[in-house]
């Protein structure tokens, strides 16, 4: 699949547009023929948060979507039945909380655009086949006395653990939200300084299993901390410590509306400042004039070009085709050729009367967000399975997202969206292909076993369906390639400077006058905007100015 070109990727994703609506399009398909400052190949959340920087600075900026609707991964769809808002990608919007985009309201996407966050309490859900359950609370006591129903020192650890995180999080706090090299201090450099630091520096080196092993004896609390939600990595994978804290929350925030309102909202903010946002333009090639890229080709036989550059949200893998190879240098197609991709998903969405309903103490319970995982043995399979290309329907672990619990404008009055997400091997022994025939198979199998927890989602609740996938996922979104949601792995080689790879995790790439943003770059993936605000921070130094600047702008 790393070779197969975007028009190849149109074709298999055509057949799943026919269910897909696109309630908030956007803009005519053709532009105005005047030149460009910037062009922009692809509309996800990153490239859309660079692309409005750039317009409140002045330059006149074009973003071409090669799907029918902006947003890759942040995104909200009728997929299902008219009038049932899905998320098709993302949900939780807890990572871009903190970056100075929404934190600081930098370009008044809140006050202007009307972005409202949710916080839903109870924050998780997760059940077990004895019957027993833990519910996370956004009350910090309560949720202790959850574990504590399993084990007091359980209690205890989870309570130590997150006065632990919190005592770091000057130290985490910013990390990924400043180009590499931008100046500060490095998180090594912090630590050094801090009390605990070396402590530290040890954990971020260990596994997360080993830490929640060492931390907690009860199964019920370990796999409640391994699986709200699972890693897309195993657990027992060296330098995943920092994932081991990451069940550790007070909240969950999802946005009113939809995950697709962020989108939205940025690209209206580019359409406000004089820049245009066209989709159905997939960009097959990158136009190179005297060793510089001036622009793009689209598969429609249109071209754009940038005065000033050209901004690539396009996955690595295919971005190498489409300029000669011997631009791009020996490291950088090294580092695009030995790329890895994560545990990918098959995910199902469904339009629902009710909610999934969990027994508790005293009736039932319906959440935003819940997990299912047997036992952290479960979990820890992975590092068999994905390998191996081994499809388990055993005791499957699940996320499920009922959004509409919290947000009701999702679906019509007293309805329902399900989101059933599963981790699952792109790859297959009989070839990726192999998910067009077992994909239902396998999305009915998740369902049965969620009834097991949640009894109540007989076959008369479920009023309409949507399956996705591995394969779907990179054939609805090339940038997801090998049905990697983040892009790829998050492990040592694809962190940190190494990610897309050594010596180009600063957004310029070997070609003068390309940039790139987007989960393929510094800091990865998830619904941060940090690659998108530091891509900006790039830009706009190179263009002679800066962020800062351009914020304090009316």
């Amino acid at each position: 699949m790393s070779k197969m070109s975007r028009r190849e990727f149109a074709k298999g994703a055509a057949a799943l547009a026919p269910l897909a609506f696109a309630p908030f399009s956007l803009t005519a398909q053709t532009a105005p023929s005047d030149k460009f400052d910037i062009v922009v190949a692809g509309a996800g959340h990153n490239s859309l948060v660079t692309a409005a920087y750039l317009a409140k600075a002045g330059y006149r900026v074009v973003v071409l979507e090669y799907r029918p609707q902006v947003g890759g991964g942040v995104k909200t769809e009728e997929v299902t039945l008219p009038g049932f808002k899905h998320d098709t990608c993302s949900t939780a919007h807890g990572g871009i909380q903190a970056n100075p985009l929404m934190r600081n309201d930098e370009l008044h996407l809140i006050r202007d655009y009307g972005i409202e966050y949710i916080q839903a309490d109870p924050i998780y859900h997760m059940p077990f086949p004895d019957g027993s359950y833990i519910t996370q609370w956004r009350d910090l006591d309560r949720t202790c006395d959850e574990f504590g129903k399993f084990s007091k020192k359980d209690a205890a650890a989870y309570r130590r653990m997150h006065d632990e995180n919190e005592a770091i999080r000057p130290v985490f706090d910013g990390n990924g939200l400043t180009p590499l090299g931008f100046g500060g201090k490095t998180v090594a450099e912090r630590l050094a300084e801090h009390p605990q630091g070396k402590i530290w520096q040890r954990r971020l080196a260990m596994s997360q299993w080993e830490i929640l092993r060492d931390n907690f004896e009860d199964d019920h609390c370990r796999a409640f901390m391994m699986g709200t939600p699972p890693s897309m990595s195993p657990p027992q994978y060296p330098m995943s410590g920092r994932s081991a804290y990451s069940a550790i929350r007070t909240s969950r925030p999802i946005p009113k509306g939809g995950s697709g309102i962020l989108t939205q909202a940025l690209a209206k903010f580019i359409e406000a400042n004089n820049g245009v946002v066209l989709t159905n333009k997939a960009v097959t090639r990158l136009i190179v004039e005297n060793g510089k890229c001036v622009g793009v080709e689209c598969a429609d036989g249109s071209s754009y070009r940038g005065e000033k550059a050209v901004l690539s949200t396009i996955h690595v893998k295919q971005l190498v085709d489409m300029a000669p190879r011997e631009l791009w240098g020996h490291d950088f197609l090294d580092g695009v050729d030995t790329w890895e991709g994560e545990i990918s998903e098959i995910v199902a969405h469904y339009a629902s009367k009710e909610p999934p309903k969990y027994p508790v103490s005293g009736g039932t319970l319906a959440v935003c967000e819940s997990a299912i995982l047997v036992t952290p043995a479960r979990l820890l399979r992975y590092a068999h399975d994905f390998p191996n290309n081994t499809v388990g329907l055993d005791d499957p672990p699940l996320t499920v997202f009922c959004s509409t619990v919290a947000d009701p404008s999702r679906a019509p009055a007293g309805m329902h969206t399900i989101k059933v997400i599963g981790l699952q091997p792109y790859d297959l022994k009989e070839g990726a292909k192999h998910w067009d025939s077992i994909k239902d198979e396998v999305a009915e199998s998740n369902l049965n076993y969620l009834r097991k927890f949640a009894p109540n989602l007989t076959d008369d609740k479920i009023l309409g369906k949507f399956i996705v996938s591995p394969l779907d996922i990179e054939r609805r979104n090339p940038h997801m390639w090998h049905g990697s949601v983040h892009a790829g792995s998050s492990e040592p080689a694809q962190s940190g400077n190494m990610r897309p790879m050594p010596g180009w995790a600063q957004y310029r790439m070997p070609i003068p006058g390309l940039y790139q943003t987007g989960a393929c770059t510094y800091p990865g993936g998830s619904v941060t905007g940090a690659p998108g605000r530091n891509a900006a921070m790039v830009m706009l130094k190179d263009f002679g100015t800066s962020l800062e600047e351009v914020v304090k702008k009316a």
